[in-house]
């Protein structure tokens, strides 16, 4: 180059050099490397899509786990609000199905046992009055054969060891009753009882959860939007994330290539900042031509309208690119 440029200089001025002079300085260039841009070169730029983060609760910012550039892995804790209230209202569905449990419970068992005892001691009193007054209708009929008694006081002695055997009958059927479960209606209307109180238990242990928001993929914390003790209203993003596989390369293409491209085919992406050229994919065309973007430079086309085109690489890969850092995409 430094021949070429002392040639220039020996030219005399306001003319152009000569053929000798031009071949000598077209093969400087070639040789220093300064050949023009393949042609299945393109200009792009990085483009992340970001996840933001927030609650569907509102409430006060008591712990902000992550910093602005720290990488997470999944399921890490990114922040949490304040849930007094919340885990008070987990707490009072907690014991509402428990008592709904218990009610059901009593319901299928039937009376409890001291209950059951109850009713049979009765019924064996009852038992011991039966035939006491069967006894006594006996020797009453027999006093009446031999008139002993009158007509009247045998009536009576018929009377009360009937109503004694009566006593006993029912007292025997309440025994049943006791042993058997609550009625079909009143077990399933106990039941809808429980079910209600489990769906409010679930909804209150929803919001609590709610308090709590982790990151649903690993990633980059790109930014943070709140800092500990603000309050921050419902749906408010509070952590901005750049997951790696939500990490694309847009770059345009003329209307004579877009017809080539076709999701999966390989590129390589170079950027000034790259160590090493970085693989990637197209996962899609567009079908819609566009006006050439401003940041998008090109000194070899004059072409008006391009194809956007979007490429991804893989997860390791697509850390080394960072959003908005100008690219070249080499289609393979």
């Amino acid at each position: 180059m430094k021949v070429a440029k002392t040639r220039l200089r020996d030219a005399v001025p306001g003319q152009w050099p000569g053929p000798a002079l031009a071949g000598a300085l077209c093969m400087a260039l070639i040789a220093n490397g300064c050949s023009s841009r393949p042609t299945n070169t393109y200009q792009g730029y990085v483009e992340g899509e970001f996840v933001y983060m927030a609650s569907s609760q509102a409430g006060q910012l008591v712990d902000l786990a992550v910093q602005r550039g720290q990488t997470v892995a999944v399921d890490t804790l990114l922040f949490a609000l304040e849930a007094q209230n919340e885990t008070d209202a987990v707490r009072q569905a907690t014991r509402q199905l428990q008592a709904a449990q218990a009610q059901h419970a009593d319901l299928l068992t039937g009376r409890r046992r001291p209950e059951v005892e109850v009713t049979q001691a009765q019924i064996e009193q009852a038992r011991a009055d039966a035939h006491r007054l069967d006894l006594q209708l006996q020797r009453d009929e027999a006093q009446y054969r031999v008139g002993g008694v009158p007509k009247g006081q045998l009536d009576d002695s018929r009377g009360a060891a009937a109503s004694a055997q009566g006593k006993v009958r029912e007292l025997e059927a309440q025994l049943q009753v006791a042993r058997l479960p609550g009625r079909a209606e009143q077990i399933r209307a106990q039941q809808a009882q429980v079910e209600a109180a489990r769906a409010a238990l679930a909804q209150a242990q929803w919001k609590l959860d709610q308090k709590r928001v982790r990151a649903p993929h690993a990633g980059l914390v790109f930014d943070t939007m709140y800092r500990s003790g603000e309050w921050v209203p419902a749906g408010n993003p509070v952590v901005r994330m750049l997951p790696p596989e939500n990490i694309k390369v847009r770059f345009f293409v003329q209307e004579t290539v877009v017809g080539a491209l076709r999701p999966g085919r390989k590129v390589v992406i170079r950027c000034d900042g790259c160590a090493a050229p970085v693989p990637a994919a197209i996962s899609f065309v567009s079908d819609q031509a566009e006006y050439t973007p401003p940041v998008i430079f090109s000194n070899e086309t004059r072409a008006k309208l391009v194809f956007m085109v979007e490429a991804r690489s893989s997860r390791e890969d697509a850390v080394k690119l960072r959003p908005g850092q100008p690219v070249e995409v080499a289609v393979q």
